[in-house]
């Protein structure tokens, strides 16, 4: 698996290393079971902080496709829907869109009840 973070962009590495799993994870190229590699080690790759990437990785059990194991690193689990995941990736894409331009949160949420009421 690839991982891939541009340090000038707008969204955090956190959630960029976040968004490269969960695309992988959307795309099948990972599977349930599957190991990723080692924060530390991962770090040293990117050139991170290691910190990075465990927040990363938080977000991503949060939201239950990887199990954080001690002695074992991050498995992915599968028990998110390869659905949910990539409509959680294009949700955040929309947020850190709406926040390059400028928009406050009431905002986005006012579009988006509008997308809502008028699909």
């Amino acid at each position: 698996m690839l991982f891939r973070v541009d340090p000038t962009s707008t969204v955090p590495l956190g959630d960029q290393i976040a968004a490269s799993v969960r695309r992988a994870v959307a795309e099948g190229a990972v599977v349930p079971g599957e190991r990723l590699p080692a924060a530390r080690v991962l770090a040293d790759s990117l050139g991170v902080n290691v910190h990075t990437v465990l927040r990363g990785y938080q977000q991503l059990r949060e939201e239950g496709l990887i199990e954080l194991r001690r002695g074992r690193g991050a498995v992915v689990t599968g028990g998110a829907s390869p659905h949910r995941a990539r409509l959680l990736e294009r949700v955040r894409e929309v947020v850190a869109d709406a926040r390059e331009l400028g928009m406050t949160e009431d905002e986005l949420l006012t579009l988006v009840r509008t997308a809502l009421d008028n699909p």
